[in-house]
């Protein structure tokens, strides 16, 4: 099957839009590299049929499309409410309750036990994705707050409350959230996305369950309150990689603020060459219309230009009405930059090199492939992991050659769907350095990826039978 390969990589969030074997199939050849998996929405049986399709796919036409199984973490929501919708009044008293209620204009029910407790006076509370104000008069500490309405309007059940002054107490993972991980890990997907994360203890938390369960599954940070911001580089150093959530984002900080705090993020993440995905409302618009707005345009652009491994639709691949053709366009957006020559070979975030780490010298040669490929005008950069660490690696430094990478790690594959710039070939015929380097070689060769003539950059470890750290650089001239 004739893909095409966006170094900047593409997510697509599954839903009832998406969740049959033609559409997804169309889906992948336009350019999906990671399906998301929701679990704020359906029920595990939902998702299983889902990721069964993923993985049927990928057997009968041999693709690597990864899956991330995001979980919906402590989301906060009001209950229901009366005729299923009611008017806040400006400068009026709401008292907000934890007593399971049926809302009206006196008070409404918050699914949030410790809300009292946690909340403080003049702090802000904001419903339905900010679009309704209030702000807290008094809270009893026990089971009721007092707010008054500063900006009113219709508010309808069930809709999220952001709390951007408020440090909440509500575990990163909730009891949902751990029935749908283990649901999850059982299904051996590749990434684990972690909702509302505060510090780094909430993925160390969600790391130890992984490993616990025997699974080999990566962690995304899902970055979208303000104690994430505060936190960010422990977040960085503890996570696989990271989502810039823009959403919650947008709500719990002001919304100028999100821009820059984007390119911040991006930065860090390549420093630390962790994977960065840019998420929320890109293509919004093409969830009912099949042209996007010139802004979404500019918003798509702008994250390569930023540096993203993936950029990430949301409704408008799992409910809208044109999900092949929103893959097709954020390909086209994605390409058109990419052909232009950016980022290739942007440089990286300086970072303190440590001789003591465990790391320095793979580091330095991953650097230095990536360097030697660009004077060389290398072809590719063709490299041999089972932990996936040079992958990462290598592509933090978004060198223009292409990345191939082999491995043995079956699951590896795909989660490597998610790293910029990177394609994957299993390979377990591990013999001896120098035949290893000649098999994969030949194996691009036959694949149409490289030619005689061409200059190859490959890395692999010495001696190779025991798959150590990566130590040995090659420069190599097809024949």
């Amino acid at each position: 099957m004739e893909l095409y390969y966006n170094r900047t990589k593409i997510v697509a969030t599954m839903g009832p839009a998406s969740a049959k074997k033609d559409v997804l199939l169309a889906m992948i050849k336009a350019g999906v590299n990671i399906c998301r998996l929701n679990f704020s929405h359906g029920k595990p049986e939902d998702h299983k049929v889902v990721i069964d399709l993923i993985r049927e796919i990928n057997e009968q036409y041999k693709t690597n499309v990864g899956i991330l199984a995001d979980l919906q973490g402590p989301k906060i929501r009001i209950g229901l409410v009366k005729d299923g919708g009611i008017h806040l009044v400006n400068g009026t008293q709401i008292k907000i309750t934890t007593h399971e209620c049926i809302g009206n204009d006196e008070q409404i029910y918050i699914t949030y036990p410790t809300f009292p407790q946690d909340v403080q006076a003049n702090e802000i509370i904001l419903l339905d994705d900010g679009k309704l104000q209030l702000k807290v008069i008094e809270t009893n500490r026990a089971d009721t707050v007092i707010c008054e309405v500063v900006h009113g309007g219709i508010l309808t059940s069930r809709k999220g409350v952001n709390l951007p002054n408020t440090k909440v107490s509500i575990p990163s993972l909730t009891e949902e959230d751990l029935i749908n991980l283990e649901f999850a890990l059982k299904q051996d997907v590749e990434w684990i996305g972690l909702s509302f994360v505060r510090t780094g203890e909430d993925i160390i938390d969600l790391k130890r369950i992984i490993a616990r369960n025997g699974s080999a599954a990566k962690v995304i940070a899902k970055v979208e309150k303000p104690e994430a911001i505060e936190n960010i580089d422990a977040i960085v150093a503890a996570t696989d990689g990271v989502m810039v959530a823009r959403g919650d984002l947008g709500v719990e900080m002001p919304l100028e603020e999100v821009p820059l705090l984007q390119k911040m993020i991006a930065r860090k993440c390549r420093a630390a060459s962790k994977p960065v995905i840019v998420a929320t409302q890109m293509l919004e618009s093409m969830i009912t219309t099949p042209r996007p707005t010139r802004a979404e345009v500019n918003d798509v652009a702008n994250s390569v230009l930023d540096g993203a491994d993936a950029v990430m639709l949301s409704g408008e691949t799992s409910v809208g009405e044109f999900p092949v053709i929103v893959i097709e366009t954020m390909a086209k957006i994605v390409r058109n930059v990419e052909e232009l020559g950016y980022p290739f070979n942007a440089p990286k975030e300086a970072v303190v090199k440590d001789p003591s780490s465990p790391n320095f010298l793979s580091n330095a040669l991953c650097e230095s492939a990536v360097h030697i490929a660009g004077q060389s005008n290398a072809a590719g950069i063709v490299s041999m992991t089972t932990s996936g660490y040079t992958a990462f690696e290598i592509s933090s430094h978004r060198p223009k050659a292409s990345t191939y990478i082999f491995t043995s790690n079956k699951q590896l594959l795909n989660a490597l769907s998610l790293v910029w710039g990177v394609r994957t070939f299993y390979y377990d015929q591990l013999e001896s350095t120098d035949q290893t380097i000649a098999d994969v070689n030949n194996i691009l060769k036959a694949e149409g990826l490289i030619k005689t003539g061409d200059v190859v950059v490959n890395t692999a470890a010495t001696p190779i039978i025991k798959q150590g750290k990566t130590n040995t650089l090659k420069l190599s001239v097809i024949e």
